[in-house]
């Protein structure tokens, strides 16, 4: 294959989305999470993993899904942003895939302005929305995590 672009794949209710496999650092079952005062609305709370604090973040509020509770069968999809970990709540991980670049569909000749979505793969059982976290907060909801964040520590 050329440029192969490895992806993390993992769903919510029956669709499938990726992040490239180099962001990923790990994927745990569902922990507790710490409610997070003043956090933006993504952001569920922040877990210890580890000694690190990390922002927990709503998969389903940002892809416009219908709310559920957490199940203890969901996981956690520990991933590097741009500026921070931050854990994703997703129902399942499913496995890895590997695709080349010429695969993927550019994001902007589906729909024009999702800017953390870099691409759509086809795959024999539906699409692939492949997501890039490094512009998944908007500058604003960034700046409110990290304001959070700091009075959290402050206070601790």
């Amino acid at each position: 294959m050329i440029n192969p672009n490895q992806l993390v794949v993992f769903t919510l209710d029956n669709y499938q989305y990726a992040v490239h496999l180099s962001v990923v650092e790990r994927a745990v079952r569902l922990v507790e999470i710490t409610p997070l005062p003043k956090a933006p609305e993504i952001v569920i709370g922040v877990i210890n993993l580890q000694g690190r604090i990390v922002p927990v973040l709503n998969m389903r509020k940002r892809f416009r899904l219908p709310e559920r509770e957490m199940r203890m069968s969901d996981q956690l999809l520990i991933a590097s942003a741009k500026r921070r970990t931050v854990a994703l709540v997703v129902d399942e991980v499913c496995g890895t895939v590997e695709r080349s670049a010429q695969e993927a569909i550019a994001s902007e000749k589906i729909v024009p302005g999702l800017e953390y979505v870099t691409g759509v793969i086809k795959l024999e059982d539906g699409m692939l929305f492949i997501h890039n976290l490094d512009e998944f907060l908007s500058l604003d909801e960034e700046e409110s995590l990290e304001a959070a964040l700091t009075t959290e520590k402050a206070q601790v």
